[in-house]
């Protein structure tokens, strides 16, 4: 999706008279009218149902309506399908024009930041074909903090490395979620010193929305960010979830616009990392620094801004208050005066998980870092320990250069925190969603429409070429499916207790390892048919009526083993029962007795005393050791060597690009 929003944005450059840095904002424009058009109309449908009338007629949709949903209401000229719509005789950029002011009119927060004129300066064809590609059904469907995500992937296509400087960029959204989930803001302030483009505060609404409260109500958001376009962006992703927010212009080093707001209930930040020549005259009599600073060169420059920023974040929070931010993988173990810093941090019981991640979370970077979470308000036999948890094992793979955490592994590792934290019947009732969900699949896992077009597959082909081997794996799969089909039956719903989800994790294992097997089976039968397809052509026959029996199976297979289009999210009975089993597996297999342990290579609680002999270091690598080796059994060793051969071809491709570019520079020079 944003590759196809990237390539209708690109031709907007061809036609105007923009630079690539000026036309950003003129098409995050048009982002934020299809986001905002997506959240009305599912909002819409939510309020309309649950209007009252009086003699027969509906009262109309208001603002507050919305409001109250986190929504952005959105006058009839402002939604996106009257844009994409407009009859050839109207100007497109006029009626965008329009759209705009007709939002700055009903949210006075927006007066004035959101793009207008600069729509004048584009081609009337190209905006139109621009509104229709943005009209794509997939942004038609997505959640959470879409605007963010497309903002940072334009960034990067726009090459605007301004955007990047001094290590700041977009926190990925599995990262803002992790902190949410372990932090859980429910109800109170919540700061971000960074807020870059308020991702921190779309995934905090989230988070009370799916409790079924407003948060509006239930929370208040400050921000700081000294780029002016990006407040702008700031104020639009609010603004198209339907939330409201202080955010003020400051240099966090050296102005606090909301100090009057403080203390602060949470903070949340992914501020710039091991910013430089910070000026220290500016700042030494700030009250923040209440560990002081953390050394200063001769220039009188604050060398590395880490700690000025843990410092900060320290002294936001209210008694209770808790903080998540991520940061440089360096700071946990940095020596010096940053050192000292942290052993003061550390001494005041405050610092409550450190979180390791891999490289290659976000879009611009492939450093690794670190989730710092304090906690004001830990009890007090927690108060002298940090929980230190090492994450770099647990990704998945979206593309070959980018990596996130999926629904489940962001939930298995927040359920950690939740023994951490005695809550044991959330994790108990974490696996048994878990078992739920697989055994909910293995009883739903059908396997007679796909036999059904295998027969008919398999009789075509007999008519045609030999089909011994296809036949009998027919045969075969028919009968494991009803052993398989014949245990599913039996297996009980799982329990709510430890060891009755013990018990049906114990009782399902087998049968996922059948599951395994079927898949393999049903994979190797569509290899079976294709070749059985080669030959009948091979020996005259056309290919149409063979297509159609391929087709078929194709189709059939989906509801078993997954629609091989869509590679994030399991799809497919048998794929989905192996999935969710296994994600029980992961958590009963490292805690058995739904109590915190220490996991070589995941986990350990750490005391005061271990940290002192570690010079306080907060690398969870450092004390959670290394983790024995796991075969991966999903191990696809041909899909392996195709993207080794793919990203060999870009390789190869870069190469010979950058040698051109070489020889063209030295017959430059020569001339």
């Amino acid at each position: 999706m944003e590759q196809r929003l990237w390539g209708a944005a690109d031709s907007l450059r061809a036609n105007s008279n923009f630079a690539s840095n000026e036309y950003f904002m003129p098409v995050m424009g048009l982002i934020f009218l299809r986001h905002a058009f997506s959240r009305f109309l599912k909002v819409r449908g939510e309020i309309i149902p649950n209007l009252p009338s009086r003699g027969g007629k509906t009262r109309p949709l208001t603002k507050e309506d919305f409001s109250a949903r986190s929504s952005i209401f959105l006058r009839e000229q402002a939604q996106f399908d009257h844009l994409v719509g407009l009859p050839e005789d109207e100007n497109a950029a006029t009626a965008v024009i329009a759209a705009m002011q007709s939002i700055e009119e009903d949210y006075t927060t927006l007066e004035g930041l959101l793009p207008k004129q600069e729509y004048a300066e584009l081609d009337d064809d190209a905006l139109r074909q621009v509104l229709r590609i943005f009209n794509d059904p997939a942004l038609q469907k997505a959640d959470g903090d879409v605007f963010g995500r497309i903002y940072e992937y334009f960034l990067t296509q726009f090459a605007d490395q301004k955007a990047h400087d001094n290590g700041e960029f977009f926190t990925p959204v599995s990262l803002v979620e992790t902190i949410v989930n372990f932090i859980e803001p429910t109800r109170g302030k919540v700061i971000d010193p960074a807020c870059g483009s308020g991702g921190m505060f779309v995934q905090s609404a989230h988070f009370v929305e799916a409790m079924k409260a407003n948060p509006n109500e239930r929370l208040t958001f400050y921000g700081m960010e000294k780029n002016p376009t990006t407040i702008r962006l700031a104020k639009m992703n609010l603004a198209v979830h339907g939330l409201e927010g202080d955010i003020q212009k400051a240099i966090s080093y050296y102005e606090d616009p909301h100090k009057s707001h403080a203390p602060f209930d949470y903070v949340m930040a992914n501020p710039p990392f091991n910013v430089d020549e910070i000026d220290a005259e500016k700042m030494k009599d700030d009250k923040r620094l209440s560990f002081g600073l953390p050394g200063v060169n001769k220039g009188g420059k604050v060398s590395n801004g880490n700690y000025v920023w843990m410092s900060f974040f320290h002294s936001y929070l209210s008694d209770t208050g808790r903080a998540g931010i991520v940061m440089s993988s360096q700071a946990s173990s940095a020596g010096g005066q940053e050192a000292k810093v942290r052993e003061a941090m550390v001494k005041t019981g405050d610092m409550d998980v450190m979180l390791a991640i891999r490289g290659n979370f976000f879009y611009t970077r492939t450093v690794p870092c670190e989730i710092w979470f304090m906690d004001k308000g830990k009890p007090e036999h927690l108060r002298d320990k940090v929980l230190m948890l090492d994450a770099r094992q647990i990704f998945r793979k979206v593309t070959r250069s980018v990596c996130d955490f999926s629904p489940e592994q962001e939930q298995n590792l927040t359920s950690i925190v939740w023994l951490y934290r005695g809550q044991a019947d959330r994790f108990a009732g974490l696996v048994q969603s878990y078992l739920a969900t697989a055994w909910e699949e293995a009883q739903a896992a059908d396997f007679v429409p796909l036999l059904d077009v295998l027969a008919k597959a398999g009789g075509y082909f007999a008519t045609h070429t030999d089909v011994t081997e296809l036949q009998a794996g027919i045969q075969k799969l028919t009968t494991d499916a009803q052993t398989f089909a014949t245990v599913a039956a039996a297996l009980a719903e799982p329990g709510a207790t430890i060891p009755a989800l013990t018990d049906g994790w114990t009782a399902m294992q087998p049968l996922a390892d059948q599951a395994k097997t079927l898949i393999k089976e049903i994979d190797h039968l569509a290899k079976l048919a294709q070749k059985a397809q080669e030959a009948a052509i091979a020996a005259g026959e056309k290919a149409a009526e063979g297509k159609k029996h391929l087709a078929a199976i194709a189709a059939a297979r989906v509801a078993l083993t997954g629609d091989p289009e869509i590679h994030l999210t399991p799809t497919g009975a048998l794929k989905r029962f192996r999935y969710f089993e296994g994600q029980a597996d992961w958590l009963l297999s490292r805690f058995p007795e739904g109590r915190l342990r220490d996991v070589e290579g995941l986990v350990k609680l750490v005391d005061q005393a271990e940290l002192a002999e570690n010079d306080y270091s907060l690398t969870p690598g450092r004390y959670v050791g290394v983790a024995p080796e796991a075969e991966d059994e999903d191990f696809d060793f041909e899909e392996a060597i195709k993207e080794i051969h793919d990203e060999l071809e870009t390789l190869n491709a870069e190469a010979a690009e950058l040698a051109e570019t070489i020889a063209k520079n030295f017959a430059e020079l020569i001339v």
